[in-house]
């Protein structure tokens, strides 16, 4: 793959935000780590080869359609282990054991490390509370629902499998060819990295909107829009200068570093992809006190990369939209970084968008602390003798 270097960076703290980085050539050929010029680098593809073989994707679904989830399947490299987290239901009709049979007839031709597992085993939770990760469990002693807590399952099993990165790709993808693009961007951003603490976040060139008139390629979601607006302006009340570096605050489609992963607190449901960056700012920004010294020392990096492939995804509707807003902006609303007048700026967002509940105020959200203490080694012996919807290939 051929992408340009940054051209701009927001340093904030630890952290180095860099600008959306577009993509030249999807595929660069075989040079590995080639500098095209001052400005383009090439990854060739042994070296993409080589970090997809540490990186797992995760999955995480719910109620997709099955073609949709098999085109998400056959668009994930090889190299890569395929990892599914799925909150489906199980009656009347078992949702999850259609999951599990499509995912087993791909595997029987495509011959991948793959697993699956339901979010709402019962073995699973009790695994998790043997090794004191209560984080995700919920009153009714399962793991609650909700998207977050199917992506930090899916990061504590990539853990399991001694994966070094993690990538998110949604369920509900169209395109199996841009589902390919994006775990190639994640290893080509990876290969850039010069951090351990490293993010590569995919920002999408268009998100097409089909109507009657035909397909208008939108640049931005509704949602996007409003959500980087208050993320840039959460960083730029501290750095005293307006920006516009963030582009990317609900990318569902992204990746990480394990050792990033499991320093970060997560917030429940889907303002997950927005708090990972607002959580970045309060660990390493250097505003808050911060127990993770050495990611300070080594620093935090956090890429965005274009697609060339236009997203083409679900639509979900407008009570999925309501709920994408309240979480997003709720979440820097209540970080403890954000200023007083931030907080008013967000409060009349909302207002106008009439997405506020009767209290006033955007809800506050369940937070899910680190993982990194969890004992991998009880957790994948306990899980495989518990689970009973964990099914894994090629393990």
């Amino acid at each position: 793959m051929k992408l340009d270097l940054p051209r701009f960076t927001e340093r904030f703290g630890s952290i180095s935000l860099h600008g959306v980085q577009r993509v030249f050539e999807l595929d660069s050929g075989s040079d590995k780590g080639k500098k095209v010029s001052e400005n383009i680098t090439g990854v060739g593809n042994e070296q993409i080869s080589e970090i997809e073989s540490k990186m797992a994707i995760v999955i995480p679904i719910k109620n997709e359609r099955l073609k949709l989830l098999e085109g998400v399947l056959s668009g994930i490299p090889h190299d890569c282990m395929t990892i599914i987290v799925s909150n489906s239901p199980r009656q009347p009709v078992d949702r999850y054991k259609l999951e599990k049979e499509s995912l087993q007839q791909f595997n029987r031709f495509a011959n991948k490390n793959a697993l699956i597992i339901h979010q709402r085993d019962e073995g699973l939770a009790e695994t998790l509370r043997e090794v004191n990760y209560n984080e995700l469990i919920g009153s009714d002693q399962l793991i609650r629902n909700g998207k977050a807590e199917g992506m930090v399952l899916g990061m504590l099993l990539a853990k399991m499998a001694q994966k070094e990165y993690v990538g998110f790709i949604d369920g509900d993808n169209y395109v199996p060819g841009a589902v390919n693009e994006y775990v190639k961007i994640f290893a080509s951003g990876i290969a850039m990295s010069d951090t351990p603490y490293k993010m590569i976040r995919v920002s999408w060139i268009y998100k097409p909107k089909i109507s009657e008139s035909g397909i208008y390629f939108s640049k931005w979601g509704r949602v996007s829009e409003i959500t980087n607006y208050y993320l840039n302006s959460l960083i730029s009340y501290y750095t005293g200068f307006e920006t516009e570096v963030m582009r990317t605050g609900n990318s569902g489609e992204h990746c990480m570093s394990i050792k990033l992963a499991e320093l970060l607190n997560f917030s429940s449901g889907f303002s997950v992809e927005t708090y990972e960056i607002v959580n970045l700012l309060e660990q390493f920004g250097g505003i808050l006190p911060t127990e993770n010294q050495e990611a300070m020392d080594k620093g935090v990096e956090v890429m965005q990369v274009e697609t060339r492939n236009p997203h083409f995804h679900e639509d979900k509707g407008e009570a999925h939209l309501k709920e994408m807003i309240n979480g997003s902006l709720g979440c820097i609303y209540h970080s403890r970084i954000c200023h007083p007048k931030l907080q008013e700026k967000i409060l009349e967002e909302l207002k106008n968008k009439s997405t506020l509940d009767n209290n006033g105020a955007p809800p506050v959200l369940e937070k899910i602390n680190p993982f990194k203490e969890v004992d991998i080694k009880t957790f994948d012996k306990k899980l495989h003798d518990k689970a009973t919807s964990l099914i894994h290939w090629n393990y």
